[in-house]
């Protein structure tokens, strides 16, 4: 009798292990994991907490530059969605048939601006006109100028206004946007290139210039489906409705969609 009560018990707790290991594999399947460009950060930390509070999902979002993402997505990286911070990353991924070629839209905007320390503001003239290395003495960061989309913007705008030869010699190139505003944040570049919702959220420094829109191409967010499954469509529509429309302009940001 001892045995068979044992072996019954035994019985039981393998059943309720078993369901354990089913609900927690059901749990783990209830997530959305987005991979979305280092600009983004506080607006999308905002809005994954408001999708799990009204879906009861699980958001686990990677921040980073949008070329290293995507990268990693290439790799096998288990994203369900992407949102870069310019349009080659994601038609990188499309490409390779990586992104759902229906699933896909620009989503946001921004705008590209010059940043100095709040505590020593730099003055500069947005001209060609103007020489820019003769009003500081020290360095320069953004975003890598070959992969980052911020530092490909920047390029663009330096070499547009004739800048760029005079800085290059003095320009730090980051892994993203938001490690070269906190350089510039600590003082260790004198100025920075970054964007104007970048800045937005930073107490430590100050916009010196804003780049004309003609001197660099559109700054454009896409947001793509990596994943065709129920809780990916549904973040990512849940990114084109009225509720993100208003977190993401709450941030400075330009929202490029009617809500849906």
């Amino acid at each position: 009798m001892m045995f068979q009560n044992f072996k019954n018990n035994s019985v039981r707790s393998a059943i309720l292990c078993c369901g354990f290991v089913l609900t927690a594999q059901v749990h783990a399947e209830q997530s959305v994991t987005v991979y979305a460009a280092a600009s983004l950060t506080n607006a999308m930390t905002d809005l994954d907490h408001l999708f799990e509070k009204q879906n009861k999902l699980a958001v686990k979002t990677s921040y980073a530059g949008s070329s290293t993402l995507a990268k990693q997505i290439e790799a096998g990286a288990p994203a369900d969605v992407f949102i870069s911070a310019d349009e080659q990353w994601m038609n990188y991924l499309q490409n390779k048939k990586l992104i759902q070629s229906n699933k896909r839209v620009n989503l946001l905007g921004n705008r590209l601006v010059l940043i100095s320390p709040k505590s020593k503001p730099i003055k500069i003239k947005m001209d060609k006109s103007f020489d820019p290395s003769t009003a500081f003495q020290g360095k320069i960061c953004t975003g890598d100028t070959k992969s980052v989309p911020v530092g490909k913007y920047g390029k663009q705008a330096l070499t547009s206004l004739g800048w760029w030869q005079k800085l290059a010699p003095r320009l730090v190139e980051t892994e993203d946007v938001r490690a070269a505003l906190n350089f510039v944040a600590r003082g260790e570049c004198q100025l920075g290139i970054v964007y104007a919702t970048d800045a937005a959220i930073s107490k430590d420094v100050t916009v010196v210039g804003v780049f004309p829109i003609s001197t660099h191409t559109p700054i454009v967010y896409p947001l793509g489906l990596v994943q065709n499954n129920p809780q990916s469509v549904a973040f990512y529509q849940f990114l084109q409705g009225k509720q993100a429309n208003a977190v993401f302009k709450k941030y400075g940001f330009t929202v490029l969609l009617p809500a849906q």
